[in-house]
């Protein structure tokens, strides 16, 4: 599919969760707003005390006391005004309390037509000025409500308006719903995440995010302990971002598949489900490159996603999209493994940064054949490996990518010279006084390798007589 067709497939989808979900009714900013609306403001009070002007007075009385296409002939017949008044209202007003009501009823009135957004684009256009300005200086009051309606029309501004958001106003706007996703104990976190959804469908807007380390956001929280809603919502981000192929490459530096893998394994609801199962086919449909999707394919294996399709095979779903995923990933993994060499397997296994005991590890004929492929692309294989030496903490990693290390520098001629360069050994020196019996174990037998005809081998001789195996 051409990337134009993509792009405005994308533009299409829904900006609200639906009528089917409950997280319109229940997201915490949603439920504020429905009070709010309920306030009663005095504008009398601000007319008289020559806050606002008569006709911003007039408009906005005139603007709430009307609906359907009382409103909408007003908004035709006076948009100059319309865009005027909520912008000076929101520029002379200080009061917390009157700021919310004015940024949620400005929310709604976007919320029923798209289209006026351009009331907005137009007005300051017209002024010469910068449509964005009012709005981000409002994402730094310190009241959460205003912050997270006001990103609400950001997005919609920037989603749904002819003008695209650029520059520096795009980089703070992203950067700001970067951080909000990473404040712990984001009670608006759901309203976050649809802006990041929103704004994620439009390639300018993924790339930019992309740019700014935000894959690497997404598949820490992902990792983390967090609700089925968050866990579809930014699943979802990270499907819209495999239509960008160029993407798909960082979303495997970041783990993405395994990260994905666990929370399917662990899914009882249909739509986060649904929506990995769609990241995952992207992962193997958009790519050109036949290497990546090898290897996003044997990622997905080692993920156990292929055991987890064997049970969903098993269960009814309502939607067709599910099965039909099924089957097309149960059909490309199954080929997958046909093809699949035991280096495929060791080099994905190690790029998963999930090391296990795998038939790999253990064969000598794998080491014989495969060690000097460790050196391939400037060492990637063995810089990964050394990177979990010194950043791991789960033992069983650090035992295996110890006896790794040891059983490269035993099949490779130079391996003790790269690895030392590369700073292999010290991390397994380090490692001689982990806490672990295993992991202290397999670093002995590794530096016991390292350290061939020199006079520490015999030290190490030594306690390894003296110790037994702890497993």
């Amino acid at each position: 599919m051409p990337d134009s067709k993509i792009n405005s497939m994308l533009m299409k989808l829904p900006d609200e969760t639906g009528k089917g979900d409950v997280m319109a009714a229940t997201s915490v900013l949603q439920q504020r707003a429905n009070e709010i609306r309920n306030n009663s403001i005095n504008w009398q009070s601000y007319l008289q005390s020559q806050m606002i002007g008569d006709d911003d007075y007039r408009f906005i009385t005139e603007f709430l006391s009307s609906d359907g296409s009382k409103r909408d002939s007003l908004l035709q017949n006076q948009r100059t005004q319309c865009a005027k008044t909520f912008l000076s209202l929101l520029e002379h007003i200080s009061k917390d309390q009157t700021v919310q009501y004015i940024l949620t009823i400005m929310d709604d009135m976007l919320q029923e037509d798209m289209n006026r957004v351009e009331i907005i684009r137009e007005y300051a256009k017209k002024k010469r000025e910068n449509v964005w300005s009012p709005f981000l200086n409002l994402l730094n009051r310190p009241d959460n409500f205003i912050q997270n309606m006001t990103s609400r029309i950001i997005a919609k501004l920037a989603c749904w308006s002819r003008d695209p958001m650029e520059g520096s106003d795009l980089t703070f706007y992203l950067t700001w719903l970067k951080d909000q996703l990473q404040t712990p104990g984001n009670e608006y976190v759901q309203t976050t995440a649809r802006c990041l959804q929103m704004m994620l469908r439009d390639e300018k807007y993924r790339l930019v995010f992309a740019g700014m380390e935000g894959v690497s956001v997404l598949a820490n929280i992902l990792s983390g302990r967090i609700n089925f809603q968050i866990q579809y919502q930014l699943s979802f981000c990270l499907w819209v971002m495999t239509f960008s192929p160029q993407l798909v490459e960082q979303m495997n530096k970041h783990k993405i598949i395994p990260i994905l893998g666990d929370i399917l394994n662990d899914s009882v609801k249909d739509k986060v489900t649904r929506i990995i199962l769609a990241v995952f086919r992207n992962m193997i449909e958009k790519p050109e490159d036949a290497a990546m999707v090898k290897e996003n394919c044997v990622a997905m294996v080692q993920a156990k996603v292929l055991k987890q399709l064997s049970i969903l095979q098993q269960h009814k779903f309502d939607d067709e999209d599910i099965m039909a995923d099924i089957e097309f990933l149960t059909e490309k993994l199954q080929a997958s493994i046909q093809d699949l060499s035991s280096f495929d397997e060791y080099s994905t296994e190690i790029k998963s940064g999930r090391l296990e005991w795998s038939p790999v590890h253990k064969s000598e004929r794998f080491w014989r054949e495969n060690a000097n492929r460790l050196t391939e692309k400037n060492y990637e294989l063995l810089k990964m490996l050394v990177h979990l030496l010194e950043t791991s903490r789960d033992t069983l990693v650090l035992a295996v990518a110890s006896y790794d290390i040891g059983e490269f520098v035993r099949h490779y001629p130079r391996g003790k010279s790269i690895i030392e360069q590369l700073g292999g050994k010290q991390m397994v020196m380090q490692l001689l006084a982990h806490e672990d019996p295993n992991v202290r174990y397999e670093a002995l037998l590794a530096v016991q390798k390292l350290m061939v005809h020199n006079w520490f081998v015999k030290i190490l001789n030594a306690n390894l007589k003296s110790i037994k195996k702890p497993f």
